[in-house]
């Protein structure tokens, strides 16, 4: 059987029996009664396209049991009874439903939304495919959650800046609810009391300036541990060698030493080797897609069962590791330093176990902010120097064109230190060309308002997802010359900051919710990358004329997809 409106067409997999004229007359009759135009049809539609469905099949259970006369009787007053209740229901509802100016968007269908149309990988690129036809906001209706597409600067003003405090929570999602205990973190917790006393906290130990000039040493102690591992490595300067396995090593120990005032000797140390693969686990688990058809239908959320097992027992695994191997062992220093009375250095874990100690935080929080820091300092860090490590490899001019600025500006053989890096225009041109066109969070962290909003002249429901794409609004000709060049000059010619002051560039986002990463991070990138110049050479390994530039998105990330083999060896000029 086949319903029609103008647009709209449903085949069921049932069929009227032809003998029963009665029972076709009321199938008929309903179908011309309630299939007219109405101000929301396709609410209306889908749910007697459901009712339809389910009176069909009852319908032809009711014929195979009982006989004839009796089949059809029972089956008009159930079909009846089924079909006046439900869309007596629909109609009220509808009647009663507040008439919302929602922003344009594909069609949706009832309980998918736009799902089956979509899909569940909503990365940067398919986001901005829909900006262009939708425009610079967009609805996605993905099953009971709507996304809200924001592809503008000045939407990401509105967003971040304006109405921050409208738009400055977070959604919550079954997997990071896992991960961070149900917002017990700072990153992805809901705006309120608990974030604002989270981001105090950290930040003292993690955020200032004088961090970064007390940490700095360590930094350039690390990269310089890279170097000497890079020189007494013989493959390295011949078949080549994975240059982000050793990068990755330092990234842990510069973190590491500011968090505990520990390292790891090498990328043989066990402990190591165990922190890394939980928390590549946990990237894979985390910025997966698999998933998210159960985040947006709640009723398919017994089919992750198995999945969110996995991540609960891997939480548990992480959080064990911090504990024991990192919190535990550092009071234990703490305490033997006590008992003897003696001074010692603090380090950032100190400063969180004081307000621990004050009752500001509990024991929980404490390893919510060390799994953080490990997924937010270090795995992005990592990937915007292996994204600048695969540019300079294929760009050899823009290397020696940094190379030729260092010693002109500092003196060959003197390695940069933090304190030089205002004085690399071409460097931080460089670093900047890398963020704009491999943005490692290229949605930003997803913001969300917790109330009814309206966002140009639009309105935009509570509890919607707020997807600001930060990598199209960098990447977009409108707002960029040849945005899909890797050219560092664009930095030169305009002074364009990433603290997010101009909206056109936001790898760090801007306002309440910013990164406050962004002061450990740009100085890092620009010490690591700067320092291998001045040593350096790179090229692709024999047989290979340039690295692979093939990205790998998730749900908030984006990373280079193969880990390259690359040829280190000393500078030839």
């Amino acid at each position: 059987m086949t319903g029609r409106t103008p647009g709209h067409e449903v085949k069921y997999a049932w069929s009227i029996p032809q003998s029963n004229n009665l029972h076709r007359k009321l199938y008929e009759t309903t179908l011309l009664t309630f299939w007219h135009p109405y101000p929301r049809v396709s609410a209306v539609q889908g749910a007697i396209d459901m009712s339809l469905l389910g009176a069909g099949w009852m319908a032809e259970q009711l014929e195979r049991v009982l006989p004839g006369s009796s089949a059809a009787l029972t089956t008009q007053n159930v079909l009846y009874g089924l079909l006046v209740a439900t869309l007596m229901v629909i109609l009220i509802m509808e009647l009663r439903k507040e008439r919302l100016n929602l922003p344009p968007g594909p069609r949706a269908v009832p309980i998918f939304g736009n799902w089956l149309q979509v899909g569940d990988d909503l990365n940067h690129r398919n986001l901005a495919e829909m900006s262009k036809k939708y425009g610079d906001i967009f609805l996605l209706k993905m099953g009971v959650k709507n996304y809200v597409g924001i592809s503008s600067p000045d939407l990401a003003k509105e967003v971040l800046h304006t109405q921050g405090i409208e738009f400055g929570s977070r959604t919550r999602n079954v997997v990071f609810d896992i991960f961070t205990g149900n917002g017990q973190d700072m990153v992805f917790t809901v705006y309120g009391e608990h974030w604002r006393r989270m981001r105090r906290i950290m930040t003292v130990p993690f955020f200032t300036t004088k961090v970064v000039q007390q940490s700095r040493f360590a930094w350039e102690d690390e990269i310089n541990h890279v170097i000497k591992d890079l020189k007494a490595d013989p493959e390295a300067s011949t078949t080549g060698c994975i240059i982000r396995r050793r990068l990755q090593l330092m990234m842990y120990n510069v973190m590491y030493r500011m968090m505990f005032d520990r390292r790891f000797e090498s990328v043989k140390d066990e402990l190591f080797i165990k922190l890394s693969t939980v928390n590549r686990e946990r990237s894979q688990l985390a910025q997966s897609f698999d998933y998210n058809y159960g985040d947006f239908i709640p009723i398919l959320r017994p089919f992750l069962k198995k999945y969110l097992a996995r991540c609960q027992a891997l939480k548990d695994k992480r959080l064990a590791i911090f504990k024991e191997y990192f919190i535990d062992e550092r009071k234990k220093v703490l305490a033997a330093r006590e008992a003897k009375r003696q001074a010692g250095e603090k380090v950032a874990i100190d400063f969180i176990f004081e307000s621990e100690q004050k009752g500001e935080i509990n024991d929980d929080n404490v390893l919510y902010i060390v799994e953080n820091i490990n997924v937010a300092a270090i795995e992005t860090t990592l990937w915007s120097i292996e994204w600048g490590v695969a540019e300079l490899c294929n760009n050899p001019h823009m290397l020696k064109r940094i190379r030729a600025e260092l010693d002109s500006k500092l003196g060959r053989g003197n390695l940069i230190t933090e304190p030089d890096i205002p004085r690399c225009e071409y460097l931080t041109a460089f670093v900047k060309e890398v963020m704009r066109l491999h943005m490692a969070i290229p949605l930003l962290v997803p913001h969300m308002n917790l109330n009814k909003a309206k966002l140009a002249g639009y309105d935009i429901p509570a509890e919607s997802k707020i997807l600001v794409n930060a990598w199209w609004i960098a990447n977009n000709p409108k707002y960029w010359n040849e945005p899909e060049k890797f050219n560092p000059d664009r930095f030169m010619d305009e002074s364009i900051e990433a603290t997010g002051a101009d909206f056109r560039f936001l790898p760090f986002g801007a306002g309440r919710r910013s990164c406050p990463g962004i002061i450990v991070a740009m100085p890092l990138l620009h010490l690591v990358l700067g320092r291998l110049v001045q040593t350096f050479d790179f090229s692709p390994p024999p047989g290979v004329d340039k690295i692979d530039m093939t990205e790998k998105g998730g749900q908030f990330s984006l990373f280079i997809k193969n880990h390259y083999n690359i040829v280190v060896t000393d500078r030839k000029d």
